[in-house]
């Protein structure tokens, strides 16, 4: 800016130095005159003219600062009043969700309280009828079914011992995979038959081969990819076995996990290493089955030291919604690293997980599991409120939303349970409003079941009859049904009343007044109001003619 300022200086000189040497010359050429103006006077004019217009300028930019100073503090201003706005709004609906939550739990306890001795009453009489009796020839389950399921329990046993006798680590793979409904009799079942196996690390390390698949390909269909997730999940079952048979063998018994088999270990997660950078671990959401297998590796075969402390953190914090995941950082050597992981944790609003933490590594001083588990149950509430102007199916935005804060409730649930938080934080609060959403949600079932069954075509109804329309004074119809319920508009008689109803011309009825001769009806002439009960239950009755 200075420079700028210098060369014009130097051109604002330069060019009244021209002027001053051309006014010169024109001086001596002209003549002298007695009314010549001097340089001094045009010189002085043209300075006065530049302080005029640096003044000028210096006022516009003074005032220019002064509004750009007020634009700023006002828009500071609405900055912060818009924060104070949004915050006593959603203040405002938390409170107004609380005030629901305690009505609706009053209506509960009322109508539960209202309906007690009625419940006991039809209880007692039922429990009197249908005492259930302890005796063997009263069980629902005989002698040979009760054989039968000790047989079911144990044949899955026995085939799997037979694969690790023979260390076909595929073949137990694949019969894991198609028996993966009983994962939870396998994982202990798994763990009792490695033991019959010569070399259990490398029978499990044999079978590690198919967790990638050779031809590994970015794009596959659901089915390909189902198939691939089981097979990964059949493997982490196979290697938690395996780590609950080291955590009862003797701890110096190396023959376990020895050098080659080490070297074996650390050579398949050189390769998975590879296939972990490249894949996508935090789109799983902190269940990422790829780091999960990874990290039971290398805690199974104590190789963990062979790679960085970052780089397994964040393998950590990809599988930190997994159980597991707090025994497995202890048992890869990451307990220095824990009150990091559990900071960040919180940040992510993965308040859950981080309780996890805390509570194996006993770190409730620095982080109180209580608030963050309140903390997860408000936030969770309010990122499933439904705004009107946000979406377009208002009903179902509502049920999802619904459903996530029910999801959240039973997992706050579940964790006080766990963890015996119930005097920090009761339950009574959070059952009654489970209770609100199911039936809230059983009500919302209902009624889409309702409005989605398919309508039934109309059958016609015995007492219906068909019957043409005639408009007043006009000879044209249309056919049209109605019910017997139903008065059918007025029509004229036809001339075939006789013939369809010879009754009527048959029989003479006696309608004679005093002093008047007898009428008797034509033939072929029907009643002037026989139509009108066309359809109905009613007999037909003649008025007197006078």
């Amino acid at each position: 800016m200075d420079d700028m300022e210098q060369v014009n200086e130097n051109n604002r000189e330069s060019m009244i130095e021209q002027l001053a040497q051309a006014f010169l010359e024109l001086e001596t050429q002209k003549g002298s005159s007695e009314d010549k103006v001097q340089w001094v006077e045009i010189k002085q004019h043209f300075s006065d003219l530049e302080t005029i217009l640096n003044k000028k300028h210096e006022e516009l930019q003074a005032k220019e600062r002064e509004y750009e100073g007020k634009e700023l503090e006002i828009n500071a201003l609405l900055t912060q009043r818009t924060v104070v706005v949004t915050s006593k709004e959603q203040d405002l609906l938390d409170r107004l969700q609380e005030l629901k939550d305690d009505a609706v739990a009053s209506i509960v306890e009322a109508r539960a309280n209202h309906q007690t001795a009625t419940l006991e009453f039809v209880y007692d009489g039922e429990n009197k009828d249908n005492k259930v009796s302890s005796s063997p020839e009263n069980s629902p389950y005989k002698s040979g079914e009760k054989s039968e399921g000790v047989a079911n329990e144990v044949a899955p046993l026995l085939d799997i011992k037979i694969f690790c006798e023979k260390m076909d680590g595929d073949g137990l793979l694949d019969y894991v995979v198609a028996h993966k409904k009983k994962v939870s009799v396998f994982r202990e079942e798994i763990s009792v038959a490695l033991e019959s196996a010569t070399d259990p690390a490398r029978l499990v390390l044999d079978l590690l081969v198919g967790f990638y698949p050779a031809n590994d390909t970015t794009q596959q269909n659901d089915k390909m990819g189902a198939a691939l997730q089981g097979k990964r999940k059949s493997c982490i079952l196979i290697l938690e076995a395996m780590a609950s048979l080291l955590a009862r063998a003797d701890p110096g018994a190396d023959h376990l996990l020895n050098p080659e088999t080490k070297q074996q270990a650390k050579a398949i997660a050189d390769e998975w290493r590879l296939k972990l950078a490249s894949a996508d671990i935090d789109a799983a959401n902190g269940n990422s089955l790829e780091a999960e297998a990874f990290l039971q590796l290398l805690s199974i075969f104590r190789i963990a030291s062979e790679f960085g402390e970052e780089e397994l953190c964040k393998l950590v914090l990809a599988v930190a919604q997994n159980r597991s995941a707090p025994e497995l950082c202890r048992s890869i050597g990451l307990t220095h690293k824990v009150p990091a992981l559990v900071e960040i944790l919180i940040n992510n609003e993965k308040q859950i997980a981080a309780v996890h933490f805390i509570q194996l590594f006993q770190l409730q001083e620095s982080f109180p599991p209580v608030p963050l588990l309140r903390t997860y149950l408000k936030n969770q509430r309010r990122n499933s409120q439904v705004k009107a102007d946000n979406v377009r199916d208002i009903a179902t935005a509502k049920i999802d939303a619904n459903a996530q804060e029910l999801a959240a409730l039973r997992v706050v649930i579940k964790c006080i349970e766990e963890y015996q938080f119930e005097s920090e934080y009761p339950l009574d609060t959070l059952h009654k409003r489970v209770h609100q959403l199911e039936k809230a949600k059983t009500e919302k079932r209902r009624g889409g079941e309702f409005f989605k069954r398919p309508q039934q075509p109309k059958r016609p109804r015995p007492n219906e009859r068909h019957f043409s329309h005639r408009s007043s004074g006009r000879g044209g119809g249309s056919s049209g049904v109605v019910t017997g319920r139903q008065i059918p508009p007025v029509r004229t008689a036809y001339a075939g009343t006789a013939d369809r109803y010879p009754h009527y011309a048959a029989v003479a009825h006696d309608y004679q007044v005093p002093g008047q001769a007898m009428y008797t009806p034509q033939p072929s002439a029907a009643p002037s109001n026989y139509g009108r009960y066309i359809g109905s239950s009613l007999q037909p009755s003649h008025q007197h003619y006078m």
